[in-house]
């Protein structure tokens, strides 16, 4: 059964970027000829053209993030069937054309955020409106995965005898530094194809085996959290090319070797799916199948945090509008098969009822299929948790770059606050600060209201892009129904975990998860007035070579 799954999700994900991704491609309008921002503004910081597989493995690396894994392994108390159907559905017709459709937008506005795209074609006050809900949004993702990351590399000087975290955060400052040298030997040298590949693979192979041979960093979680802090602050102030993107671009290939493992171990093993399709709509942990089955799977069917990568740091890399379906909807499909993944690691070698976090569960899953052609179980479990902390630490960074982003886009729209917050610097710190704040109080209480917040991103994002579409009479069908529906989801789930945290007691969560969804709201109106006003003539419908014109 497990193999039938995992074949029917590949062909389903091929065929869909086959047809779909394509199809989508055409209705919009991609050129292969029109120059993108990364060539007509290049200043080698932000916009820096990018060959389309390092781009891709950035990206891929980007987007992933730990919620691919933790969601559906979550979401298993529901049964297996369910967090399936959504995983393949949700991946094909709402996040992939999630991603693809923020990138196109961004590409052919300047490669502007999301917010930009608002501003012209929904208004100056909407743009306002959505920086703020998605800086919110940034900064619970950068508290919830730095909490992830410390607590995994995380050494508990009471076990000595268990290194799994030391080995994982030895490797990953390793990768770190591999990264900086990768960087500038390539860049230098203009190094590409298969020379770069082989040694970036090289480079890897023997920084693994040093980190796991020699795991000399054993830090307590609260010292590895500071360590975090330290490293996202120089992510998101340093040139990408400087660190970011060979960074995330060696991280792919751990990752890519992760999944290729994960699927051939699967067929070899063959293992039985030991859980039931379907448990209950309201299973014993009191939550009800809608809405919280879709924001607890998340990432690995949508997450809004992609639109801001794809209109943050990707959008001013891409080389060529070709290569935008293989990065927005391809990648988009690569992560919906590392959810599949995780869904099988739960369904077949474990239980969401037992006393074990995702990453124990992925682990333990994954590890088992690899070492059926050999690879140990002791180092397979490092090798995943490696994989799944670099899901976690890219993220990290491309997310506290992007909310430097939003925090210096919010100060250009408010001109008393420019020279406070206006640079990189002081942006990222407050940024930083702010999640500091956050961390306080857990992954646990804060991975809920993330969830909830990160589908209503991608509602937000997807009624941007329809809006844009809408004015470039582009049709925007494909855009907006998802839109819609992830809009009833988020927000309804929003409304009960902000119940339940004022209930519980936890003010801070409960009064943020008010103004979020009250912003959210608010930005649902202005885009159905803006949409009315176009319907009405009120706002100039343009062509795709037309300047962009403020709606008001």
């Amino acid at each position: 059964m497990a193999i039938l799954l995992l074949i029917l999700g590949l062909v389903l994900f091929i065929a869909a970027y086959v047809t779909y991704g394509a199809w989508l491609a055409k209705k919009w309008g991609i050129d292969p000829k029109r120059p993108t921002p990364a060539h007509t503004m290049r200043d080698g910081v932000d916009y820096d053209p990018t060959q389309p597989k390092v781009l891709l493995g950035h990206h891929f690396s980007s987007i992933a993030g730990a919620g691919p894994i933790t969601g559906p392994i979550l979401a298993a108390v529901f049964g297996w069937l369910p967090v399936y159907l959504w995983i393949i559905l949700g991946s094909i017709f709402v996040g992939g054309v999630h991603d693809f459709s923020a990138l196109f937008a961004s590409v052919r506005h300047k490669s502007k955020s999301i917010g930009e795209i608002i501003s012209a074609n929904i208004g100056k006050r909407a743009r306002i409106l959505f920086n703020l809900f998605a800086w919110l949004t940034l900064i619970l993702v950068v508290a919830a995965f730095t909490d992830i990351c410390a607590s995994t590399f995380a050494h508990n000087p009471q076990t000595p005898e268990v290194l799994n975290g030391a080995r994982s955060g030895t490797i990953s400052i390793l990768f770190i530094v591999l990264a900086i040298i990768y960087g500038l030997i390539t860049r230098k040298l203009n190094l590409s194809g298969i020379t770069s590949v082989l040694m970036g693979i090289v480079g890897l192979v023997v920084f693994i085996g040093l980190g796991y041979y020699f795991p000399v960093l054993k830090f307590s979680q609260a010292t590895w959290t500071y360590i975090m802090l330290v490293y996202i602050f120089a992510a998101s102030v340093l040139p990408v090319w400087f660190l970011l993107q060979p960074r995330d671009y060696l991280c792919s290939f751990l990752l890519y070797a992760m999944l290729a493992g994960g699927v051939a171990g699967l067929f070899i093993t063959n293992p039985s799916v030991n859980m039931p399709a379907f448990t209950s709509f309201m299973p014993a942990n009191g939550s009800y199948l809608f809405p919280i089955l879709f924001v607890t799977v998340a990432c690995g069917a949508i997450s809004g945090f992609h639109s801001l990568v794809s209109s943050g740091t990707t959008a001013k890399q891409v080389n060529n509008e070709k290569d935008m379906r293989l990065i927005g909807y391809g990648a988009m499909l690569i992560e919906g098969l590392v959810a599949v993944l995780a869904l099988m690691a739960i369904a077949c070698y474990g239980k969401p009822s037992e006393n074990a976090t995702p990453v124990q569960i992925f682990a333990n899953g994954i590890s088992s299929m690899i070492n059926s052609f050999g690879v140990p179980k002791d180092f397979g479990m490092v090798f995943v948790v490696l994989a799944f902390s670099s899901f976690a630490l890219t993220s990290l960074d491309t997310a506290t770059r992007i909310a430097r982003y939003m925090l210096q886009e919010l100060a250009d729209s408010v001109p008393s606050l420019k020279k406070v917050i206006g640079n990189k610097y002081a942006a990222t710190i407050i940024s930083i600060l702010a999640a500091w704040g956050l961390l306080q109080y857990g992954y646990t209480k804060i991975w809920p209201i993330f969830g909830s917040v990160n589908q209503l991103l991608g509602a937000l994002a997807l009624i941007a892009v329809s809006v844009w579409l809408l004015r470039r009479k582009k049709n925007s069908l494909f855009t907006g129904i998802p839109a819609v529906f992830m809009v009833c989801v988020a927000l309804s789930a929003l409304i009960i975990l902000m119940v339940q945290n004022l209930k519980a007691g936890n003010m801070v969560i409960g009064i943020l998860s008010l103004i979020i969804a009250l912003l959210a709201v608010a930005l649902v109106v202005e885009a159905i007035v803006a949409i009315s006003k176009l319907r009405k003539g009120k706002i100039e419908m343009l062509d795709d070579d037309t300047p962009e014109q403020a709606a008001g």
